[in-house]
């Protein structure tokens, strides 16, 4: 049952990053800097527990649908891969923006037309 609920978990995480990205290009693009640090260190985040999970997917089991696969371990890659898909074209306009404003600045992405 947990195993069940931590997986639940995992890809609603996952699919909660979709408002948030939505919010942004609804309000003209505009991110203000504490808020695109908690979406960037939701992006490193997720990078970690990814590769803790690649390290570890000779330990996790689950019983196999098909003979020889561990599904279980490729769907928690492959949310840790869709979550980071969703999250880096934020990430490159996060750290051109750190790097010319600084940390506290205000990012404007140039997709906020495009509704």
């Amino acid at each position: 049952l947990f195993d069940t609920l931590w997986m639940a978990g995992l890809f609603y995480s996952v699919v909660s990053v979709l408002p948030q990205l939505w919010l942004i290009n609804r309000t003209g693009g505009v991110v203000h800097a504490c808020t695109g640090h908690y979406i960037a260190m939701l992006a490193v985040s997720r990078a970690l527990s990814g590769i803790f999970m690649w390290h570890a997917r000779f330990d996790i089991t689950c019983t196999p649908w098909i003979e020889g696969v561990n599904h279980s371990i490729w769907a928690i890659l492959s949310a840790h891969v869709l979550h980071l898909i969703l999250l880096g074209d934020f990430g490159y306009y996060y750290i051109k923006a750190v790097m010319q404003q600084g940390l506290d600045f205000k990012l404007e992405l140039p997709c906020a037309d495009v509704v």
